[in-house]
Parts: structure tokens; C-alpha cells; sequence
């Protein structure tokens, strides 16, 4: 095989595409929510109910697909949770009530509990910790992209065709990308096309080889409760996001599935801007303030916490444009802290342990949106969306306070966290 130049940023690019697989599979459902709710005769509640069957299943998911794919490897692994997520969206096309659905979805969040414990993983492989931050930003882009091209994908097949057939669609998309990946992926040992000097570079930043610690001692341990917590605590934003937005404008500013279509993805896009943006100010602060490594993540995450503030404000918006907008600032915002609470996890966990720390506290995070996905579906038909979107705002403050508190422990050496 012909060696390449720069390949880790190959590798990074065929992730994202896998994310943006993921993600465009994942986001049918809120796109295709007010016609589903219509053909399906759900209710609010029970629609939180198939949104909580994927978030529960993810939510369990994560460690254990992390830890399968730390014992099968990243190609094997990956491309097998890619087949499978693409499978269970296709069947999505079957439901016949929200029962049905439910389970569907359930599959579908237990295949793509896989993604990012897998794509953070292949980074620790691939990247020097100073390059860490800027590749999580394009990797974690995909989430976005994924997410900003399912509102116009995903109505134009439902209107050429039907809604069961854009689940279809969406799944067979991720087909594609497992083939892609399994052909094409190694770890940088075993890569034919790296070069010499990539190679070198890669082992250079690699630490010592020690025995990967336990899941029961991962979970124990400062340096998981310093990152989980946060997590925890931002992730309800995301979930909101990528669930709830086209319901909300809907029900609430009496939007069609034509004008959901054309503004619901702006959100997404600001949102890969500020995944981008959250990677590349990592080193920013590194170069020109001289903040060393981890304090530069922990300040790019409380920036990010106080631009959050913004989407607290969209219940007030006068115009379903100005809460496109806010909402806009809260995607930006709250890629910012996902890509620089990920990069942690990659900088305090060894490679040999990171998809399986990764996944404990993906796990965490996740609770957190599915306890407040449950609550939106509890309160929204009662007291509206605006006092659940001002406590977004809040949770992410308190996180990034959280992890400020917890950045001597980020920063000790790993056998003293």
C-alpha cells in the first residue's frame, strides 16, 4: 500500500464520517416526531418513552461496548456496532405503534452506544496528547453534521416516499461506512500506508505500557468522578437538542415539517463550529497564555458553561427565529464542553483503558439526558419548554464548577487520582 502522509488525520476523517452515519440515524426520529406522533397516535409522554428506550439502552450500553471494543479492537469492533445501528434503524420502517417503536429504538441506542467510546479510542491511538483537543473537534463535528443533515435528508425521502422508508435510508447509509472502515482501518503499528516518521511521532507522545486498570477501579478512582459528573450534567442539553428541538418548534411556534426542515439544522451547524472551535482553543491557551494540558481543557469547558447561559433565555424570545438562534449558541456552546470533556477522558486514561473509561462516563452523561428527557416529557404539555430550558443553562454551570474544583486531581499523576 502507497504510504500517505499525515494519515491520523485520515483516520479522523473516516470517524467522522461514521459519526455523522450515527448521528444521521439517531436524529430521524426527532425530524420525523410531529408526523409520528400524527400516524402513530402518541402522546407527548409516550413519545418521551421511545426517546427514553434509546437513551436507556445507550445509557447501558456504553461501558460494555467500550469494553468489547478494547478486547476486539477498534476494526473489528467498530465496524460490527456500525452494522448493527444501521440494522436497527431499517427496522424502524416496521413500527406500528409507539410500542413498537420503542423497540426499535431500544436496538438502535444499544449499536450506537458504540460510536464514541470507539472514536476517542482510535485518538489516544493515533494523536499526541497536544493534538488530542483539535482531532476530538473535527471527530466530534460528525455529531453535528450528522445531526444538520437530518432535517433536510430525512424529509425529502419522507415526502418522495414515506416516513418508513427514511428510516431506511438512513440506516443503509451506515452499511456503507463499516465496509469503509473495516477495509481501511489498523492501529498505527500495524497501518501499512503510515510513514516512518508519523510512526515515530505517534510512539514518541505513547506512554509506558502498564496493565489497563479495572472497571471496578475506573469507576472508583478521582479522575472518573472529576469528568463524569460534568457529564453528567451537560449532557441533558445535547439530548434536548437532538430530540426535542422540532417538536418544540412545532408545538410551540406552530411551525410545518417544510419550515422545520429548512431551519432545524442551523442549531447543528453552529454547533460543528463550536466542536471545531472547542479543539482548537485547547492549544490556543497553551500557546498564548501557557496553561500546561489539562487546565487548558478544563478553561475551554467553563467558557463554553457561560456561553450556555444563552439558550436559558428562549422561553422569552419574541420570534421562532431569535429561539433558532439561541438555540444555535447553546450547540455551540455545548459542542465546545463535549469535545474537551471527551479529550479528558483520552489524556487521564491510558489507551489500553480509555474505551472502557470512556464508556462509564458516556454512561453518566447519558443518565443525565435520560432523566431530563423523561422530565420534558412529564412537564412540557404543562408548564411549557422555557423553565426546562433555563435549567440547561444551570446544569452547565454547576459542571464546569465541578471540574474546576476537581483540576488537582486531573493534574496529579495518574497513580496519585
Amino acid at each position: 500500500m502507497r504510504r500517505i502522509s499525515n494519515l491520523r488525520w485520515w483516520i479522523v476523517g473516516l470517524i467522522c464520517l461514521g459519526t455523522i452515519a450515527n448521528y444521521l440515524a439517531r436524529n430521524s426520529l426527532g425530524v420525523l416526531a410531529p408526523e409520528l406522533k400524527s400516524t402513530l397516535s402518541m402522546s407527548t409522554q409516550q413519545y418521551s418513552y421511545v426517546v427514553g428506550a434509546f437513551q436507556l439502552a445507550y445509557t447501558i450500553g456504553q461501558p460494555i461496548a467500550g469494553a468489547i471494543v478494547d478486547r476486539i479492537g477498534l476494526r473489528a469492533g467498530f465496524a460490527m456496532f456500525g452494522i448493527a445501528w444501521s440494522l436497527a434503524n431499517m427496522l424502524h420502517a416496521l413500527a406500528a405503534g409507539w410500542l413498537g417503536l420503542a423497540l426499535f429504538r431500544g436496538l438502535l441506542g444499544l449499536a450506537e452506544s458504540a460510536a464514541v467510546p470507539s472514536g476517542i479510542k482510535a485518538i489516544a491511538e493515533w494523536f499526541p496528547a497536544r493534538q488530542r483537543s483539535v482531532a476530538v473537534g473535527w471527530f466530534n463535528a460528525g455529531t453535528s453534521l450528522g445531526a444538520l443533515i437530518a432535517p433536510p435528508v430525512v424529509v425529502a425521502v419522507s415526502l418522495w416516499a414515506d416516513w418508513r422508508m427514511a428510516f431506511v435510508v438512513t440506516g443503509a447509509v451506515g452499511l456503507l461506512w463499516a465496509a469503509a472502515w473495516y477495509a481501511f482501518y489498523r492501529s498505527p503499528a500495524m497501518h501499512p500506508a503510515i510513514t516512518p516518521d508519523e510512526a515515530a511521532l505517534i510512539a514518541a507522545d505513547r506512554p509506558a505500557a502498564v496493565a489497563p486498570s479495572s472497571a471496578r477501579q475506573i469507576v472508583k478512582s478521582g479522575r472518573f468522578w472529576a469528568l463524569a459528573v460534568p457529564r453528567f450534567l451537560a449532557e441533558p442539553a445535547w439530548q434536548t437538542f437532538s430530540f426535542w428541538i422540532p417538536l418544540y418548534l412545532a408545538t410551540e411556534r406552530g411551525m410545518d415539517l417544510k419550515q422545520i426542515a429548512l431551519f432545524a439544522w442551523l442549531p447543528f451547524l453552529a454547533a460543528d463550529l463550536g466542536g471545531v472551535f472547542g479543539g482548537y482553543l485547547s492549544p490556543l491557551l497553551m500557546n498564548r497564555f501557557n496553561l500546561s494540558l489539562i487546565p487548558s481543557r478544563v478553561t475551554g469547558v467553563a467558557i463554553g458553561a457561560a456561553l450556555m447561559i444563552a439558550p436559558g433565555f428562549i422561553g422569552l424570545a419574541g420570534s421562532p427565529y431569535l429561539a433558532i438562534a439561541l438555540f444555535s449558541v447553546g450547540g455551540f456552546a455545548h459542542q465546545m464542553i463535549s469535545v474537551l470533556i471527551n479529550t479528558l477522558s483520552a489524556d487521564v486514561f491510558t489507551p489500553q483503558e480509555i474505551g472502557t473509561a470512556n464508556g462509564f462516563i458516556g454512561q453518566a452523561g447519558w443518565t443525565g439526558g435520560l432523566l431530563f428527557s423523561l422530565l420534558i416529557g412529564q412537564l412540557a404539555d404543562v408548564t411549557g419548554y422555557a423553565p426546562l430550558f433555563a435549567a440547561l443553562s444551570l446544569f452547565d454551570v454547576i459542571g464546569a464548577v465541578v471540574l474546576i474544583a476537581c483540576l488537582p486531581i486531573l493534574s496529579r499523576p495518574k497513580e496519585f487520582r
